[in-house]
Order: C-alpha cells, then structure tokens, then sequence
C-alpha cells in the first residue's frame, strides 16, 4: 500500500506500482486487484492562510518591479508579462512530475522543451553561478528562447495538443523587459510560485482572477477581460449545464464563462471517461484580441483544463449560413463585445446587416446552438427597445427560433467601467417565446470598485428563475402582448408606482402666478401691521 503525492491511495499487488495524481484522480492502470481511494476533492479555502499571503505578497512584489520597468506601463502589461513566466514555471513543475511519474513506472519521459529551454535551467538552475542576468538574460529570451516556442506550433501534432497552445501563446507575447536586471527579479519571484499540488493551483488561480479582475478595471475596454464572477455564477446555474453537453463561449475573453462552467461540472466528475469528457470535450472558446487570448488560457490551465480547446481567431469570420451540425453546441454562454463594427465583409456573413457587433454576435450565437440547446447571453439593454430595423429583425428572429424565457435587468455599476445597463438573455432554441419572466436586479445599494455584485445579490433571481415566481422585481409578459411591429421588449416594471404625469407648461405658469398672487396679498397685510 502506497500513499502517493497526489490523493489517491492505492490497494494493489506488489506488481502494480503506480501513482495517481490530482489531475488523474481514478484507477491507475488496468490490474483488477487496483484499488484506488479517492480523497475528498480539494476545495477552494475560505480563510487566509500562510501560504495565500505569501503567494499574494510574490504577485506584489512581482508588481512592484514591473512598475520600476519602463516596458511595463499598466495593468495591462503586468498580466501580460506574468502570464508567459507562469505558464513556464507551471510546465516546468507539470514536466517535473511527470518524469518522476515515468521513472517510478520504468518508462521513460519525453521532455516537451530542450534542456537549453527548460525554466530550471535558464530562468532558476540549481547553481547561481550558471544564472543569466543583464543583457544576456535579455539576449537569450528574445532572441533564442521566444522565437524557438514560437516554432511550437508548425510543429505540434495537431492543434488540440499543448504543443499547439505554446506556439499561439508566444506568437502573441512578447518581452516587454528591456532591464535585464529587472527580468531577473521577475523570474525569481515567479519562481517562488509552486503548482505541486491541486489546492495551490486553486489558491493562485483565484490571485489569477484578481489580476484579470484589476485588469478590467484598467481601462475603457475591461469588460472583454472581466465579467463579474457573480454574475457568471449565477447564469450557469439557471442554465444548469450537465457532463456529456458541449459549451461554448465564442467571445471568450479571460475565459471566464469556461473557467466557471469547468467549477461547476468538477464536482459532477465519477470516472476516468467523466474527466476526459470534461478536460477534452465540453469546453469550447474563441477570441480574437491577442492579450485576452493569453490570459484567458493560462486561466483555463490554472482551473486545472490541461489542454483547452480555446482558439485564436475571428468568431465573425464564420458564415453562419455555413454552419453544420457539428459546428453546434448544448450551451453557450457569452459577453460579447458590443461597438460599431465597419467591416463590410464580416457583415456579409449574418442575415440581418448590421454594423452592432454585439448583434452579428447574437445571430452567431443563435445559429450555433443545438435544437434544444439553452443560452445565457449579456448584452446592452438598448438592445430590447431599439427602433432601428437590426434591432426589430433580431428581436423578431430571437422571439421565432427561440424560446426566450427570461430576461435579468441588471443595475448600473455591474460592470466596473463600462458606462452602460445591461440584460441577461436566457433563451432556449427550437420554439417560439411563449411568457417571458422579467427580474429587476436591486442590490439595494449604489455598486462600484468597493462595493461590487457579489453572490447573495443574485441568490434570490436564481431561486425565484426556477419557478418563474412573481413578486416585486419579478413579472411575466405573454408573447401575444408584445407588438408585433417593433417587437419592443423592454424592462417595464407593472409592480413600480407610476409616477405623476407631467404638467404641461401652461398649467405651471399658472400655478406660479397665483402663488405670486396669494404672496403678495400676504405682503400687504403684514405691511398693514407695521
């Protein structure tokens, strides 16, 4: 009996030798006699121990010499240049016990990097005297080692495979270190990171999130890195996705949606055939922006999705009338981005011209979805009472393909620096909209960078979604009441006391002047007294 490093403990003849690790939580090999005891899946701390405040002093020290470096200049930047050291220093310790794995097997490991190239021996040997600093450090990162991960993906076996996933990464990132003093501060404290275990890779998946968090608060176009985690939370639990159907997310951004919709089936995970369902064929992104496109991997990777199926590409590009079955999923769940789009040809590509990207994403998304498959979209709630003929022809297509059956109002400051209201369309493709439920959103407080959505805000929209219950910030609307010729949709609360009709000009200048008139006849009595 062993009680290996991962969780599980194996009950097995003398002949089987074997370790199991977190990733591989199941039977070790094909022995009958093989017993394997799964310990309780980790899960994330709710307290703050030692170890979280050593790892998040490393992300601030780690900050604070990115500020000191003149290419470093934002947030931006910091994410983007700890990303590519961490997904290093994450391989490396990956490659590290997978060759102690093999050679407790008597197999031998193949080594996806050269020794030249591996994190222990450029960016932490063992020997101090062997390490690189100053301008070699930056000779050698830039001119041999980002051009040799690059060459990763003419050379990968195929693009489902980590290989590939290297060479997209380092085709987009580049060195922003010109200090190469300051690079070697930076390696050292990325150093300090440990990924041995699943719990710690929890621990710095979350400081992960709080950097893409701090991200989306850098600049006008956050929303693309960060949708509130509440928020996402909660759509998946109306949607309420099952192991076996396909999600896909095809603005993915930091891969948000993906990431939580992984926490959501994990625990679901009862055998080898449940985790290679879920690791490899339920998760499905697409994003075009280079810097969301990184992040958004190493996030997946941090969650604990060894190889994601997450591409680099324009989502608009696809012509729907294209489409085959095999290019649908059971679930999507997204945030488009939304803004002028005035590119003709991608225009070309969806039914309803129209130059709204957040539309021609919702005529994707529409399209993609499986008869019978459930969405979850975020949009702008311009988008429920345009009067526009887009706006009209995309209402009318959602209500006839669809069965949109609820819509969540959510409150100004939901999303941190965006400026704009948005909605949560929940809608089921295959049959037209009969009621549609309504929830206002009312956190009961005004939300911003100190007081952000949080999960008892959206505990009630949830349970009361579940029976479409009514009350104060809930009601339903038939479809037979909508008019049939702008097909407006807008958030119009019956339970909220209609306010006092205004008074037309006239009548207050009326008012006025009797007011003026009985104060004046006041004015004339008092001078009477005097």
């Amino acid at each position: 009996m062993i009680l290996n490093s991962g969780s599980i403990l194996n009950v097995a003849p003398a002949t089987c030798i074997a370790i199991t690790t977190l990733a591989q939580p199941y039977p070790c090999c094909s022995n009958p006699m093989c017993v394997t005891i799964p310990r309780t899946a980790p899960t994330r701390p709710d307290h703050i121990n030692f170890r979280d405040n050593m790892f998040e002093q490393t992300f601030k020290n780690l900050d604070n010499i990115m500020f000191q470096e003149p290419g470093c200049n934002s947030e931006l930047d910091y994410a983007e240049q700890s990303s590519w050291m961490l997904f290093l220093k994450y391989l490396d310790d990956q490659e590290a016990d997978r060759a102690i794995e093999a050679k407790l097997d008597g197999t031998h490991y193949e080594y996806l990097f050269a020794p030249e190239f591996r994190w222990s021996t450029w960016a932490a040997p063992k020997d101090r005297d062997d390490m690189l600093i100053g301008e070699d450090l930056i000779e050698f990162v830039n001119i041999k080692l980002m051009p040799y991960l690059r060459n990763f993906k003419q050379t990968a076996p195929g693009a489902d495979t980590i290989e590939y996933k290297i060479g997209e990464i380092f085709g987009e990132v580049r060195n922003k270190f010109g200090n190469g003093y300051m690079l070697r501060d930076a390696l050292d404290a990325i150093d300090e990171f440990n990924f041995g275990t699943q719990e710690q890779k929890h621990e710095l998946s979350d400081l992960y999130e709080t950097r893409i968090k701090n991200m989306g608060n850098a600049g006008r176009n956050g929303g693309q890195y960060y949708t509130p985690r509440p928020l996402i939370r909660a759509m998946i639990k109306v949607i309420d996705p099952q192991l076996g159907e396909t999600i896909y997310d095809g603005a993915a951004g930091s891969a948000g949606f993906l990431c939580e919709a992984f926490e959501y089936l994990n625990p679901k995970v009862q055998s080898p055939t449940d985790l290679n369902t879920l690791q490899s064929k339920t998760l499905y992104g697409k994003e075009q922006a280079p810097l969301a496109y990184v992040i958004g991997l190493m996030n997946m990777i941090l969650h604990g999705i060894a190889a994601p199926n997450y591409l680099r590409t324009d989502t608009l590009a696809d012509r729907i009338a294209d489409f085959e079955e095999k290019d649908r999923y059971n679930i999507i769940l997204a945030n488009p981005p939304f803004g002028s789009n005035k590119n003709k040809q991608l225009q070309a590509n969806f039914p309803i011209k129209t130059s709204e990207s957040a539309y021609m994403f919702l005529q994707h998304f529409i399209e993609s979805l499986k008869a019978g498959g459930r969405a979850a979209i975020v949009i702008k709630n311009t988008f429920l009472s345009n009067s526009d003929n887009a706006s009209v022809a995309l209402r009318k297509e959602l209500l006839d393909m669809c069965h949109l059956h609820t819509v969540l109002d959510c409150p100004s400051g939901t999303f941190l620096g965006a400026g704009v209201k948005t909605v949560v369309l929940f809608f089921e493709k295959g049959r037209k909209t009969q009621d549609i439920w309504y929830y206002q959103l009312d956190p009961g407080r005004n939300m911003g960078k100190t007081n952000p959505l949080n999960d008892k805000d959206l505990a009630e929209f949830v349970t009361m979604q579940k029976t479409f219950a009514l009350g104060e910030n809930a009601w339903l609307v038939k479809s037979d009441e909508l008019d049939t010729e702008t097909y407006d949709l807008s958030v119009k609360n019956p339970n909220t006391p209609e306010e006092a009709p205004l008074r037309a000009p006239a009548e207050i200048i009326d008012d006025m002047l009797a007011r003026d008139a009985e104060t004046a006849a006041i004015l004339e009595k008092i001078r009477g007294m005097l």
